[in-house]
């Protein structure tokens, strides 16, 4: 999850955002001869659209920049342009801090005593950094891989469901998100801090989708940046989202989306999905069973980059420290790889990704992509549980067995480590 900044923080959206997309979007048939480069304007998600522009925008709507602008830049309603609460906060800059604290320093200190103290201010601001007021969260929802790599070479239709599975999904999640983890806080602010924890009258959303990774291989997913501004279900006052469950549900959301995903992807086609091992330091993978892992590996580029990357930097911390890091220490290591490889993102066309897509998979699978996209799916009889197929006996022991398992990987966990495990 990305915490996206007011003012011009929401532009990076739209860099491949194609100028003549129109209402081609990623779950029609068109997607697949759609010959523009780039990928389709983002639509408005979220139960508190209904709120916004006096009822004259709804969840589905294509997003305009200009309406981005006012939402996201200026924390205004994309439509009318009327202020949603109060204006995004104004933070000083580093610079301005500076210059603030060295005038307030006392006249009669001598030169070197001066100097020393301007230095250890300009050292502590500049650690600070620059403060910036949220505009929203960014999330980003991906499809397994196995899943985007048999999206990459089916036929139209096939691409079609396999997006609407995403995308209901997605909005599966949205819905959950609005019932379980959005809040605000209200209340005269108290000594310690304390506030009101409140309900909100839904999320105000914007999902953009996008195809393909950095390295150029399929990659279906989708950026639905939240909100932060919200309508307080008291008393319809626009407030700001209490970022806390927000950043502590991130895994939980992702796990739940992959498992509602996997769930339409065998109500559409009836496929079977397996666990994969994914190596010592990350959670296995569900893969569909029948897309082959050297079709997977084939179209995982960019991980095998920060793989080797990662492996480097823990390398270069056991010769420092003399030990292997910690398991959190891994994952810190993992995103800093991730960022140190990532190379800048190239717009193509969805079409000539889709040629190429297929080419690659064809080596692979030893016969057409495209054919054996079509046998993958070509299940005569869905695999379908329903939730009252499953005793309630079973149910108690999964759940103990969560609860086991979370609490052999954290020593203090919480409610939304318990989801993340139930989900996978």
């Amino acid at each position: 999850m990305r915490v996206m900044s007011a003012g011009d923080g929401y532009k990076y959206l739209l860099r491949t955002v194609a100028a003549a997309d129109g209402d081609r979007s990623l779950s029609t048939p068109l997607t697949r001869y759609y010959a523009e480069a780039g990928t389709p304007r983002g639509q408005w998600l979220g139960s508190g659209v209904a709120s916004l522009g006096k009822g004259k925008v709804a969840v589905g709507d294509r997003v305009s920049e200009a309406q981005l602008q006012l939402l996201m830049g200026m924390g205004r309603d994309p439509i009318t342009g009327d202020p949603l609460g109060l204006a995004f906060p104004a933070y000083k800059s580093v610079s301005e801090r500076i210059e603030a604290r060295i005038a307030d320093l006392d006249s009669s200190m001598s030169p070197g005593a001066k100097g020393e103290a301007v230095a250890q201010i300009e050292a502590e601001e500049t650690e600070r950094g620059t403060r910036r007021a949220v505009a929203g969260f960014d999330f980003t929802f991906s499809v397994p891989k196995s899943a985007s790599a048999l999206w990459a070479v089916a036929d139209a239709g096939t691409q079609a469901l396999i997006g609407e599975a995403h995308h209901a999904a997605v909005a599966e999640v949205v819905a959950f998100m609005e019932r379980e983890v959005a809040a605000t806080r209200t209340g005269a602010t108290a000594g310690d801090g304390a506030v009101a924890q409140v309900d909100v009258a839904g999320l105000v959303a914007t999902a953009f989708d996008h195809f393909d990774s950095r390295a150029g291989d399929p990659h279906l997913h989708t950026h639905v940046v939240i909100s932060n501004k919200v309508q307080t279900a008291l008393d319809g006052k626009w407030r700001s989202l209490d970022g806390r469950p927000m950043h502590a549900a991130v895994v939980a959301l992702s796990e739940l989306h992959e498992a509602v995903f996997a769930d339409h992807m065998t109500r559409s086609f009836g496929v079977a999905w397996e666990a994969r091992d994914m190596g010592r330091d990350r959670n296995p993978a569900w893969a569909i069973s029948t897309v082959p892992e050297d079709l997977v590996q084939e179209f995982s580029t960019r991980a095998r980059h920060i793989d080797t990357e990662k492996d480097r930097l823990i390398a270069e911390y056991v010769a420092k420290h003399g030990r292997q890091p910690s398991a959190a220490t891994i994952i810190k290591l993992r995103a800093q790889a991730t960022l140190s490889t990532r190379p800048d993102k190239e717009v193509h066309s969805l079409a000539d990704l889709t040629n190429e897509w297929r080419t690659r998979a064809t080596g692979v699978l030893g016969q057409d992509a495209t054919t054996w996209a079509r046998n993958v799916t070509d299940n005569d009889k869905p695999l379908l549980l329903r939730a009252d197929d499953v005793p309630l006996d079973t149910i108690a022991e999964l759940g103990v067995s969560v609860v086991e398992v979370v609490g052999e990987k954290r020593s203090t966990w919480r409610r939304w480590n318990l989801m993340a495990e139930a989900s996978r």
